[in-house]
């Protein structure tokens, strides 16, 4: 007799987000490949397909936006519209659906509680409603994931969960596909990227979006004064006047988005002619940017996770990281801490690192 498949049902309206759709675009291969389980998407097809899967799969289109009242009443419905029963619903994200799908059970990932912890960064109508969809996302879900132990007890800290339900909290560590992010060695590859991104000879590296969690004034400061402190005092002559600090991130379009970022640019122009956004990178191109790069630096106050760190150990550039939240759980001994509210800490770490050939090789 043949075994029936176990149906997931996905949320992926996020697919192509930074985060959370790098989240969901490295475990759905897993999940469409394994031969037990019958996998189906729901979002938008084109968004899906550019994430070349390489397998048809079912996608119930939906497209509304997320964090909108369109999204409750378009989820239940499109569940709806699919003739076989669904054993798992999987969010991806808090933003559950609060009104009763046909499933039999749901799961939620909770990467973060950021919205309730940094609550004083949102507005009123953002504040209730993330408090609400975090409580229905707890207490409707059969299973919770999180991403590291400190995003398990700020949960419990934040959402105040009932002790029924914190059994239902599972950690799982993320992880990185570990033959994209690597030690690449093929100097055209590393010289075609570098042109495209028009990338400096010397930079120090920062992936992850412009949020004032994040740190990112601190980080230019902290640059701004390694610069100024520095200058040309490194070993065997070296100008660190000749550093520049490059950002991978969307510069616009977040809720949260510290806009005091550029002020402090456009106020500081030698500090502004050193410093490089990106925007958005290709997938491909991010492993050989993390390699071309001298460290990698991440100071956030906040983190449910932090998967940049990680994936520049695997591409052999030592990072320097904050040591608060879930970074030094997440980075172990594998990385350079420094207090991200201490500016001329952060700016020493960086000299110290920059300088220091054997500290950078432990660190990789």
């Amino acid at each position: 007799m043949k075994k029936q498949k176990l149906s997931i049902l996905i949320d992926t309206r996020m697919i192509n987000f930074s985060g959370i759709g790098r989240y969901l675009r490295n475990i759905i291969p897993f999940l469409i490949y394994n031969e037990d389980l019958k996998v189906i998407l729901l979002g938008n097809p084109i968004e899906i397909k550019k994430c070349n899967f390489n397998k048809d799969i079912e996608i119930i289109e939906a497209n509304s936006k997320i964090y909108s009242i369109k999204e409750q009443i378009e989820i239940p419905l499109k569940i709806k519209t699919i003739s076989s029963s669904i054993d798992i619903f999987w969010s991806p994200h808090f933003n559950v659906p609060i009104l009763p799908i046909k499933v039999k059970k749901r799961l939620v990932t909770i990467h973060d509680v950021f919205h309730l912890a940094f609550f004083n960064q949102l507005t009123f109508m953002q504040k209730n409603y993330a408090r609400i969809m975090f409580e229905r996302a707890v207490n409707l879900s059969n299973i919770i994931i999180t991403d590291s132990e400190f995003s398990k007890s700020e949960i419990i800290k934040y959402i105040k969960v009932d002790k029924k339900h914190i059994d239902k909290i599972r950690v799982i560590h993320c992880g990185i596909n570990k033959n994209m992010f690597r030690i690449i060695k093929e100097k055209d590859k590393l010289e075609i990227v570098k042109n495209k991104h028009n990338l400096p000879e010397k930079f120090i590296l920062y992936v992850g979006n412009v949020k004032p969690h994040k740190n990112l004034i601190g980080l230019l400061k902290a640059f701004n004064l390694f610069i100024e402190k520095n200058g040309k005092n490194g070993k065997n002559e070296e100008k660190f006047e000749d550093y520049k600090l490059v950002i991978i991130g969307k510069k616009e379009g977040f809720i949260t988005a510290d806009k005091e970022i550029f002020k402090i640019l456009e106020a500081n122009p030698n500090l502004k002619n050193k410093v490089l956004f990106t925007d958005y990178v290709e997938n491909e191109d991010l492993p050989l940017i993390y390699n071309l790069a001298n460290i990698f630096v991440l100071p956030s106050f906040y983190e449910g996770f932090g998967l940049p760190p990680l994936e520049a150990m695997a591409s052999g550039t030592p990072a320097i990281v904050s040591n608060l939240a879930s970074l030094p759980e997440i980075c172990g001994e594998a990385a350079y801490y420094v207090n991200p509210h201490n500016i001329n800490e952060l700016a020493d770490g960086i000299y110290k690192v920059l300088n220091d050939s054997k500290l950078q090789n432990e660190l990789i």
